[in-house]
């Protein structure tokens, strides 16, 4: 059976390396990168909230049509407001797959860390528009800022799991992921 995954989590705290490690283990699995939907729109940078809300809702037609075709969905984005958690939660119920609410953990400090060395070497557009992004919001504060919602936000939400942080490495990351998404009793 499909599944509607939501990888939510700081900037770089490894959401997108998750989502596409799990993509390459599951055949026919969609790492469907938000973000990376956005960029596809003519000048989303000079209307990020337009932007994002026509993004968010392709990214819904689009899990919708391939959750429907019996495929796994996983959407690595951060989410510091509840409202699109809500929307992919109910496209879940909508087609009839598990919905499951997966929370990558980063500490602050290595959030900012990651999120230099990042954008100081960025080679992916994506990495690129997120600092322009930051640095327009108010650089670094803003990050502050969105670590500090995420974590209010994440502590409303008794059925999202947690994966990562405390220094864990990507492999280790992911099998914590694999291993929150097995059905209780499986081995």
């Amino acid at each position: 059976m499909a599944r509607l995954l939501l990888l939510n989590g700081s900037p770089c705290s490894g959401k997108s390396t998750l989502a596409r490690r799990y993509a390459a283990d599951h055949p026919l699995a969609l790492a469907l990168d938000v973000d990376v939907v956005r960029s596809l729109l003519g000048g989303w940078v000079d209307d990020p909230q337009a932007s994002g809300a026509a993004a968010r809702a392709l990214a819904l037609a689009m899990a919708r049509t391939h959750l429907m075709a019996g495929h796994d969905v996983v959407v690595p984005q951060l989410l510091a407001r509840v409202a699109f958690i809500d929307q992919l939660e109910a496209l879940a119920g909508e087609v009839g797959v598990p919905f499951d609410e997966v929370v990558v953990q980063a500490g602050l400090s290595e959030v900012l860390a990651r999120f230099r060395e990042r954008s100081a070497l960025a080679s992916r557009q994506e990495h690129r528009d997120a600092a322009e992004l930051v640095r327009r919001a108010g650089g670094e504060a803003d990050l502050v800022t969105t670590h500090e919602r995420l974590t209010a936000l994440v502590a409303t939400r008794p059925r999202a799991r947690r994966v990562g942080g405390g220094g864990a490495t990507v492999e280790d990351t992911y099998a914590q992921l694999l291993d929150v998404l097995r059905p209780p009793g499986a081995a």
